[in-house]
C-alpha cells in the first residue's frame, strides 16, 4: 500500500461523509412535516418513544444526530428524561439501515444480472444522473431534494468503492494480517472500534468503513464483532460532547446513552469470549464480507434493545444515580437550545409550540388586563407583568433562532413555516404590549376619583367582547390551521375598526356634553387604541395563517379588495356588525 492509495482511502472516506451528509438533509427535507407527526405523538408510552427513535434515525440516517437533538430538548425542557431512553433504544436499531444499504457493495457478478443491477458501480451513475437532473430541471422543491438524495447516495457510494479499492492491496500484507488478528482478541478489537468511531463521531461511517475494510477479505468474523460492539459504544462521543453547559437531565441523556451502549457490550462480549475461548468455533477464522457486518450489527442493536427495553425505568434510574444533582446548575430556562438546528424540521415543530406558549401569556394578560379595569387587584397585576417578561424574552429567543434556521438549507414549505413564525411572534409581543398598556390604564382609572359614563362603559364592555372574541378566534386558528375559521377574522376587525372610531367620537360628544371627565378622556382614548390593535395584530396571526396554505394569496391585495362585491364578507360582516354594534350619538361622524 503505497502513498497514493493512502490518498485514494482519505479522499474515498471524504466522499462517503460528505454524500452521507447530503443524502440525510435531502431525506429530512422530503419527510416534510412527517418527523413533526412523529415528534407530536411522543408519548410517556415505551413503545411509542422506541418506533419514535427507530422512524426519526431512519430518515435522517445518523443516531448520533438524534441523540444530540435530544440533549437540546430535555435541555430546552420540551422532554423528560424518561421519555429518552426508549427513544435512543429505537435509534440504534434505525441506525442498522445505513449499514445494509452499504452492503450493497458486496454484490458479485455471479449473482445474476438482476442483482448486478444493484452493485454500487452498476447503479450509482444512473442514480446521480436522475439525482441532477431533477435538481436542475424540477421546480419541485420535494423532487429537487429527491435529486439530492440520489446525488448523496452516488457519491457515498462512490466513497465507498473508492476506499475498497485503496483497501485491497492490504491482504498482501503480512503485518496488516497481523493487526486484524490482534483485534480478534475482544478487547482489543472493542477498543479499536471505539477510537475510530470517536475520531469521526458517526457509528454509521465507522461501520462503513469497517465494510470497505472487509472487501479485501482480511477481515474475519472474530475480528469484526468485537470491533463492531467498540463502534456502537463510540457514538456516544457526540451525546457526551453536547452534554457540555447543559443541565443536568440533558447531561443524563448523554448517561444514557452510555449505559444503554455499555449494558448491550456486556451481554455480548461474554458471548464471543465464550465462542472464542471454549467452542473455537471455525467460522469465527473465516471473512467477513459487508453483509455479514450488517446481520451482526442489527443482530446486536434489535437483541439489545428488545432485551433492555423492559428494564428503560432501571436505565433512567442509573443515570439519575450515577450523574447526581448539581447545586451550580444555572436556573435560567433556556427555551429552545441551538443544538435543535441539526434538525430543521423537528426546530421548526419545537418553535411552534413555543409561540402557542407565548400566545397563551399573551392571551392571560390580555383577558385579566381588561378584568382589572373594572376591579384592580395586585396580585394579578404582578402576574401580568411577570408574563409580560416572560413574553419578551420568547420573543427575543424565539426571533434569533429563527433567524439562524433560515440560514439552513431548508425547503420551501419550512421556509414558509419560519416566515409565518417569525410574524407570528412579532404579533403575540405586540399583544403583550398592549395588554401591559391596558394594565397601566387601568391602574390610573383605578386611582382617578373620577369615573367613566354608564355610556362609555357599556360602548367598552362591546368593543371588549369583540376583541376578545377575535383574539380567541385567531389562536385557534393558529393553533389548527382552520382557514374556514380564519376568514371570519376580517369581518369582525371591521367591525372592531369601525366601532372603536365611533366610540372614540361618542366620547368626544360626552366629554363637550360634560358627562366624562377631561382626565378619563384620554385614558379611554388609548384604552380604545390598544383594544383596536390587538385587534389588527389578531387579523395579522389569521392571513399569516392563510398564506402559509396559499402561495399565491396577497395579504395587501386580500385587504384592499372590493369588500362590498364579497357576498360571504358582507354576511359576516353584518352578523357580527348586529352582535357588536356602537349607537351613533350625534349626526355629524367622521369616517
Amino acid at each position: 500500500m503505497d502513498i497514493y492509495s493512502i490518498f485514494t482511502l482519505i479522499g474515498g472516506l471524504a466522499f462517503f461523509l460528505y454524500g452521507m451528509t447530503i443524502m440525510s438533509q435531502g431525506l429530512e427535507k422530503i419527510s416534510g412535516g412527517k418527523l413533526e407527526k412523529l415528534l407530536k405523538k411522543m408519548t410517556s408510552n415505551p413503545l411509542n418513544g422506541f418506533i419514535m427513535g427507530m422512524g426519526v434515525t431512519a430518515v435522517i440516517q445518523s443516531s448520533s444526530a438524534l441523540t444530540v437533538m435530544l440533549v437540546g430538548l430535555v435541555n430546552s425542557g420540551i422532554m423528560n428524561l424518561s421519555q429518552t431512553v426508549t427513544v435512543i433504544m429505537g435509534a440504534n436499531v434505525g441506525t442498522t439501515v445505513t449499514a445494509w444499504l452499504l452492503s450493497l457493495t458486496a454484490i458479485h457478478d455471479s449473482a445474476g444480472e438482476i442483482f448486478k443491477l444493484l452493485k454500487p458501480e452498476s447503479i450509482a451513475p444512473v442514480l446521480a444522473f436522475i439525482g441532477i437532473c431533477l435538481m436542475m430541471i424540477s421546480k419541485s422543491s420535494r423532487r429537487k431534494s429527491t435529486g439530492s438524495v440520489l446525488i448523496g447516495f452516488s457519491i457515498l457510494m462512490f466513497g465507498m468503492e473508492l476506499m475498497s479499492g485503496a483497501m485491497s492491496p492490504l491482504s498482501d500484507i503480512p503485518q496488516f494480517k497481523n493487526i486484524m488478528t490482534a483485534f480478534s482478541n475482544p478487547i482489543l478489537g472493542l477498543l479499536a472500534g471505539l477510537v475510530i468511531t470517536m475520531i469521526i463521531q458517526s457509528s454509521s461511517a465507522s461501520v462503513g468503513i469497517l465494510q470497505a475494510l472487509s472487501l479485501s477479505g482480511g477481515v474475519t468474523w472474530g475480528a469484526a464483532m468485537p470491533i463492531i460492539l467498540g463502534q456502537n459504544l463510540g457514538t456516544c462521543i457526540s451525546a457526551l460532547l453536547a452534554s457540555i453547559g447543559v443541565n443536568t437531565n440533558a447531561k443524563r441523556v448523554a448517561g444514557v446513552h452510555i449505559i444503554f451502549n455499555t449494558i448491550g457490550i456486556c451481554i455480548f462480549l461474554p458471548i464471543i469470549l465464550f465462542l472464542q475461548i471454549f467452542l473455537n468455533l471455525k467460522f469465527l477464522n473465516t471473512s467477513i464480507n459487508p453483509f455479514g457486518i450488517a446481520i451482526f450489527h442489527t443482530i446486536f442493536n434489535i437483541s439489545s434493545a428488545f432485551i433492555l427495553l423492559p428494564f428503560s425505568k432501571l436505565i433512567e434510574k442509573l443515570a439519575i444515580k450515577y450523574i447526581s444533582e448539581n447545586k451550580s446548575d444555572t436556573k435560567k430556562s433556556v427555551i429552545l437550545d441551538e443544538r435543535l438546528l441539526l434538525s430543521p424540521t423537528l426546530a421548526i415543530a419545537e418553535c411552534y409550540k413555543k409561540t402557542v406558549e407565548m400566545g397563551e401569556l399573551s392571551q392571560f394578560n390580555f383577558v385579566n388586563a381588561v378584568k382589572m379595569l373594572k376591579t384592580y387587584r395586585n396580585r394579578i397585576a404582578e402576574k401580568i407583568e411577570e408574563n409580560e417578561i416572560q413574553i419578551d424574552s420568547y420573543e427575543d429567543k424565539l426571533s434569533s433562532f429563527l433567524v439562524k434556521l433560515s440560514s439552513k438549507d431548508l425547503t420551501e414549505e419550512n421556509g414558509n413555516k419560519i416566515s409565518q413564525l417569525l410574524l407570528s411572534v412579532g404579533e403575540f409581543e405586540r399583544i403583550g404590549d398592549h395588554a401591559s398598556n391596558i394594565l397601566k390604564i387601568a391602574q390610573k382609572f383605578n386611582e382617578l376619583e373620577h369615573k367613566l359614563s354608564t355610556e362609555a362603559v357599556n360602548e367598552l364592555k362591546t368593543i371588549v367582547n369583540a376583541v376578545e372574541e377575535i383574539y380567541y378566534m385567531a389562536f385557534d386558528i393558529y393553533k389548527t390551521d382552520n382557514l374556514e375559521l380564519a376568514a371570519k377574522v376580517e369581518p369582525l376587525d371591521e367591525v372592531i375598526k369601525k366601532g372603536v372610531r365611533r366610540a372614540k367620537n361618542n366620547h368626544i360628544q360626552r366629554l363637550k356634553d360634560g358627562l366624562c371627565s377631561i382626565d378619563t378622556g384620554f385614558l379611554y382614548s388609548d384604552l380604545l387604541t390598544d383594544l383596536r390593535r390587538i385587534s389588527a395584530h389578531c387579523s395579522n396571526i389569521s392571513t399569516g395563517v392563510m398564506q402559509l396554505y396559499n402561495a399565491a394569496f396577497d395579504k395587501h391585495e386580500y385587504s384592499h379588495r372590493n369588500k362590498d362585491e364579497d357576498l360571504d364578507f358582507k354576511i359576516k360582516y353584518l352578523d357580527y356588525k348586529s352582535r357588536y354594534r356602537i349607537q351613533k350619538k350625534y349626526k355629524n361622524e367622521t369616517k
